[in-house]
């Protein structure tokens, strides 16, 4: 049977905020947020809580207590197994409860309340030379709470442990309400702890035999820590207790040194499974001193590829060990590796870049493999764990089980401990299980785990058992076993409230999974032809890893998360409440509240294109929503206006002086911006005097003088920001090829890209433009002579969005033909003016971060000699989002989170701004001069 779904209490909100937890919130939106997780089942909770202080989340507990409502803890919510879902209240400790309160280096310890994320105490441990040992893939956004919870290990734990080996101590407060400290010193002086003790006593000679076996054997209650030759550490037993016996108010884990020498050997195998047959001869090599040995497979490395991401070079073979090694001796460890690893090929990389590039390829292996194959794949039978020693038998009946269920799965994981991830093809419709889907589901599942009792296995490796492997535990584990465990949840939690329908009296694991008939009629989403073409499709590519609410990045994904910390602001949340819209029971279609409340605070930056392991693209999922929102209805002021932006600027162009010297009267900008709906504390660029097209031509109508038109060697398309706001990029990308000797000459025709209409949802309209503009541009890029354009986000649109919403042949040809300034200058292998001693922090668009990419433009500075710092994340105006009422804070608050900062820390440094965005931002909130590629070249050319 499934777990109730209760409905909203406003009573219970009345209570909670009557004990002072004031972040607290029971509408339909936030309830959709906190519906599932980064598993296959959907729970919608009653209220969701984000307290403030350890008191706070003791509140909650009494709350809970006093009402019978059940509590379930979240962390990140980036649970496989269901573990962070849950019907009652759910306990977000992310946003507040997330302080690191100390790191001490003499105890090598930190003390870290439960919300605080994985990176952001490695960040605080680094300065001492430490680090916290246990590190999962998603530990820019894991919490440490969360580790505790599911015994969470990553791909270090071979040589510094699992969470549970680091925890020093832990303040809980039990179901019972009783708040205990407990440590090394255990915990025979607390209610619990002895009731445990006694409990463990009875059973003693069971319990020395059936737990702690190995050291991913997660499945369960570690009942193992409570013999007293282990120090009957009630701490270490509730690691991995998924918050079913108690909450986590505050933990001190244990820091182990940082070795500054590390070495990455990569090791070629014809297949995952003869990978796995090289493990136990790995180990014995290591003699113990391995800090990694993980697997990938060749298909998620495929899968980096076809998106046009670098890889570094691998060694020859379909499946690869990568090994880890450290300390003053880790080159000869290294090469006892190579020589005992029987691989087909072997790399030793020594360079930290690349070992990253090729760490981060194993990290984002969750989401990559649920893309690798024909269909979506899905997690369910995430990470069983065997002895090391029988990992190559086990992956051989794994795959025969997969082919006797018609399914396929990409292996890889943390091959050194005997842990394998995988993600299945199982046939489920647009992210849920319809009756075909569930039966293999639970047929397989069940074939799987009796299967792994050959071997005896671990049900879970490290992600706990939650709801996907809970009511298998019966075909792991004895009577005795199962019973111990109904007897421990007892003692701690006897009403039943922490986290029900886990470990103990469990949910069937084909329960509560997402539904898959979609309630509304599903419309065509562009043309995205890896998503069958439907919007249900494309927004179940969101798996819930999380990547998204990471508190820091090195990317673009997702700006306003960044500003706001609010899980609705988060790519993850908006793909959860447009997942409940189409196919959900809780928001009502694409036109309920809740949706516009999710997606407008979306920049439409496209970062999530490029930074999401899936492929999420909510620029263009919130692009389709408005579209069908607005469909013969009357839109927002900003649309008409900004949304339309090139047609003004157009109409404009021959008054443009009049119009600029009216806009810089107060009373009728005022009064502009009011009609326009653009925020009152927001300039108005000004319009070119003269647009690039009209002064170009101008200019060689001059130059020839009657003489005879020539072919040129560049061709400019003059997009309309380019045309009618900063036609001296256009110029200075003219002085700079003709300093090179090359002919240039600027497209006469208009050619919008139709990115304001796309970005409003005006898509009838934007096919249109666009459809105009790729006839335009087509028989220039076939006559094979270069065509360059210069605003980023509008060459973007017609390398993304124009195939994607045309069905014109020619816009593919387009897309490839038309290149950045970098790129031609890069193709045409143009001398550079010497930028040595020039400074420059360059702020990439993020379209261009996104779908073009700057690879080509810093080689280029950097060749120039030019120092460059680039800058991460977005400028937050993003087109006519940061200029619109009600956007502002968010705005300026997403500029502080990277742009701003960096270039108050060069002030004497060039600010290189490609985008029109970008550079209006800079001029509104810091007052900086700004410059495009082209011009920072041509400010340096001699004469």
């Amino acid at each position: 049977m499934s777990s109730p779904h209760v409905g909203p209490g406003p009573d219970l909100v009345a209570e909670l905020r009557r004990r002072g937890v004031t972040d607290v919130d029971d509408s339909t939106l936030t309830r959709a947020l906190y519906s599932s997780d980064a598993s296959l089942y959907r729970v919608v909770p009653q209220v969701v809580a984000r307290p403030r202080e350890a008191d706070e989340l003791l509140a909650i507990l009494d709350v809970a207590r006093a009402t019978g409502v059940p509590l379930t803890m979240r962390g990140a919510g980036t649970s496989i197994a269901g573990n962070a879902v849950g019907p009652g209240i759910v306990v977000d400790t992310l946003k507040h409860l997330n302080r690191v309160l100390s790191v001490d280096p003499d105890t090598a310890s930190a003390v870290v309340q439960p919300g605080a994320v994985h990176a952001v105490l490695q960040r605080a441990a680094a300065p001492h030379g430490l680090r916290f040992g246990p590190d999962p893939s998603t530990h820019t956004r894991c919490t440490i709470g969360g580790m505790i919870g599911n015994n969470a290990c990553g791909s270090r734990a071979l040589g510094y442990g699992r969470t549970v080996d680091n925890v020093e101590s832990l303040r809980v407060a039990f179901g019972t309400g009783e708040v205990v400290t407990t440590g090394a010193a255990g915990g025979s002086d607390t209610v619990a702890g002895a009731a445990l003790d006694a409990l463990t006593d009875q059973h003693l000679g069971h319990v020395r035999t059936t737990f702690g076996r190995f050291g991913r054997q997660v499945s369960g209650y570690s009942m193992e820590h409570l013999l007293p030759e282990r120090g009957r550490r009630l701490d270490r037993f509730l690691v991995g207790s998924e918050g079913t016996l108690g909450l986590v108010l505050e933990a001190r884990v244990r820091l182990v040194r940082d070795e500054p020498v590390r070495r990455l050997v990569v090791l070629g195998y014809p297949s995952m499974i003869e990978a796995a047959d090289a493990v136990p001869a790995l180990l014995a090599a290591g003699g113990g001193h391995l800090i990694a040995c993980e697997g990938l497979d060749s298909r998620i490395v495929d899968l980096v590829r076809a998106k046009g991401s670098a890889v570094p070079d691998l060694p020859r073979g379909a499946g690869w060990l990568f090994v880890e090694v450290v300390g003053e001796d880790a080159d000869a460890l290294a090469a006892r590796v190579v020589a005992e690893g029987g691989a087909l090929e072997h790399r030793v990389v020594t360079d930290d870049a690349e070992a990253a590039a090729l760490w981060r390829i194993r990290e984002d292996g969750a989401g990559l493999a649920a893309r690798s194959l024909r269909t979506p794949a899905y997690s369910g039978w995430e990470d069983a764990a065997v002895p090391p020693e029988h990992l190559g038998a086990w992956l051989r009946d794994f795959d025969a089980l997969l082919r006797e269920h018609d399914l396929d799965g990409v292996p890889y994981g943390h091959f050194g401990d005997g842990c394998v991830h995988v993600r299945i093809d199982f046939p489920f419709e647009a992210g849920g299980a319809d009756d075909r889907g569930a039966r293999v589901f639970h047929d397989f599942l069940t074939a799987c785990a009796v299967k792994l009792r050959d071997y005896g296995g671990s049900l879970s490796g490290e992600h706990g058992d939650g709801r996907a492997r809970s009511a298998l535990l019966p075909l792991m584990y004895d009577e005795e076993s199962i019973a111990l465990f109904a007897a421990a949840k007892a003692i701690c939690d006897p009403d039943n409230l922490l986290n029900p329908g886990n470990i103990v009296d469990p949910a069937p694991f084909d329960a509560d999974l997402r539904p898959t008939r979609p309630r509304l009629p599903i419309t065509p989403l562009l043309r995205f032809a890896h998503d069958g073409g439907q919007l249900g499709n494309a927004v179940h590519r969101c798996t819930g890893v999380g990547k998204c609410v990471a508190p820091a990045t090195n990317g673009v994904m997702c700006p306003s998360y960044l500003a706001t910390r609010d899980e609705k602001d988060s790519t993850r949340g908006r793909s959860r409440v447009l997942q409940e819209a189409l196919d959900g029971s809780l928001v009502g279609g694409l036109s309920d509240p809740a949706v516009g409340e999710a997606l407008d605070l979306c920049l439409s930056c496209k970062g999530c294109a490029s930074d999401c392991p899936t492929g999420v693209d909510m620029a263009t999922y919130k692009a389709e929503a408005l579209h069908q929102k607005y469909a013969g209805r009357r839109r927002p002021r900003s649309h008409y206006t900004l949304g339309r932006l090139p047609q003004w600027a157009a109409l404009t162009a021959p008054l443009a002086p009049l119009a600029n010297r009216m806009l810089r009267l107060g009373p009728v900008a005022r009064a502009a911006k009011a009609t326009a709906g653009i925020d009152q504390r927001r300039s108005i660029p000004a319009f070119a005097p003269t647009t690039l097209r009209k002064g170009l031509a101008k200019r060689e109508r001059d130059r020839r003088d009657g003489a005879p038109e020539g072919a040129p060697d560049v061709w400019i398309w003059a997009d309309s920001f380019t045309d009618h706001f900063l036609p001296q990029s256009g110029h200075a990308a003219v002085r700079v090829l003709e300093a090179a000797g090359l002919r240039v000459r600027v497209i006469g025709e208009d050619a919008c890209c139709g990115l304001t209409w796309i970005t409003t949802g005006q898509l009838d309209k934007a096919r249109s433009i666009m459809g105009r503009a790729v006839t335009t541009l087509a028989p220039y890029v076939a006559s094979g002579v270069p065509v360059v354009g210069l605003e980023p986000s509008c060459l973007a649109t017609l390398r993304s969005d124009a195939v994607e919403l045309l069905d014109d042949p020619r816009a593919a040809e387009v897309a490839a033909g038309v290149l950045t300034f970098a790129e031609l200058l890069t193709r045409l292998d143009v001398a550079l003016p010497d930028l040595s001693g020039v400074e420059v922090v360059a702020q990439p668009h993020c379209h261009q971060h996104a779908v073009l990419g700057w690879a080509a433009d810093e080689a280029l500075l950097r060749k120039a000699g030019a120092a460059v710092t680039r800058v991460s994340g977005c400028c937050g105006l993003a087109g006519n989002f940061g200029m619109e009422q009600g956007h502002y804070e968010v705005s300026v608050a997403v500029a502080e989170t990277h742009l701003l900062p960096a270039v108050r820390s060069h002030p004497d440094a060039v600010v290189l701004a490609d985008g029109m965005s970008c550079r209006v931002q800079l001029d509104d909130l810091a007052g900086v001069p700004t410059m495009h590629l082209a011009e920072l070249l041509a400010s340096k050319l001699q004469g």
